[in-house]
């Protein structure tokens, strides 16, 4: 089955080929079967088949190998994530030979830094505000022997985005964040539970994630309107500030403000994958 709305470079936006998968990760074979329209799949609400899935699209990049991280955290869909990495290339000039991104809150799967490795060869500085997470970054990035590529970096202040982060040699093509969306622990529990009740009971772990990855105080709207603003701070660190925006009003109350902070240029590129349709929102100074 082909997914609708990827980006045409997305190697994946062809669909799953489940036979040349389970040999990228043999983990996959047991959680694959024909279902009663005899197509080949699996069951996306089992959130162990999904990660193997997931395992064995990331290893058909020849650079990566390797991808273990604790199940209490999100495990990232892997053409959605492959999608922001191309939408970034589009946006950034062609004529730059060394192209440097920063990943805001990598997490524990360090997974835009893999994947714009793997598929532009790119150099990353990613954050996170969780040690144990990158500690477990640390150990993917040393296991496929990518270090002199990806460094990451402890953001010690949660108050803080760029501020803490930025050292006075830095100069990226390219910000990249995908923020957490609910204010607080007991609304993204809230989500959690609809999601497990419209899948069945076996899906908890289907939308696991910890705190930082799932919510910040104010939500999805403060953690831009901070990041817009730190940005403005920083205005030549990065000729180009992105992020995805999950909720389309959170764009209007953005691109508002940027007027303010005299922000020259703001742009949206539109994303979906499936039937889940999102944004990217970017602008530099």
């Amino acid at each position: 089955m082909k997914d609708k709305g990827l980006h045409p470079k997305n190697k994946f936006n062809k669909g799953y080929n489940f036979e040349e998968l389970t040999q990228n990760n043999s983990a996959l074979k047991e959680f694959v079967f024909t279902n009663t329209y005899n197509a080949v799949t699996i069951d996306f609400s089992n959130p162990k088949a999904v990660k193997e899935l997931n395992k064995a699209l990331l290893f058909s990049f020849n650079q990566i190998s390797v991808w273990d991280f604790p199940d209490e955290n999100l495990c990232p869909p892997i053409p959605g994530r492959l999608d922001y990495i191309h939408h970034l290339s589009d946006l950034i000039s062609s004529e730059e030979k060394e192209v440097t991104i920063l990943d805001i809150g990598t997490g524990a799967t360090c997974i835009y830094p893999l994947l714009g490795v793997a598929e532009y060869n790119w150099n990353f500085v990613a954050t996170d505000i969780d040690l144990d997470s990158l500690d477990t970054a640390q150990d993917i990035i040393d296991d496929n022997g990518l270090d002199r590529k990806i460094e990451l970096r402890q953001q010690f202040d949660e108050q803080h985005i760029l501020k803490g982060i930025l050292e006075d040699e830095d100069t990226f093509s390219a910000t990249m964040c995908n923020p957490p969306f609910y204010k607080s622990a007991e609304e993204a529990r809230g989500a959690n539970r609809r999601k497990t009740k419209n899948l069945g009971n076996n899906a908890v772990r289907n939308f696991s994630g910890n705190n930082n990855e799932l919510w910040y105080v104010g939500g999805e709207k403060a953690f831009l309107h901070n990041y817009l603003y730190e940005s403005s701070l920083y205005p030549k660190k990065s000729k180009w500030f992105t992020s995805l925006v999950s909720k389309k009003e959170n764009v209007e109350s953005l691109q508002k403000s940027s007027k303010k902070l005299g922000v020259k240029q703001f742009k949206v590129m539109p994303m979906q994958q499936g039937n889940k349709v999102t944004r990217i929102a970017c602008w530099q100074f």
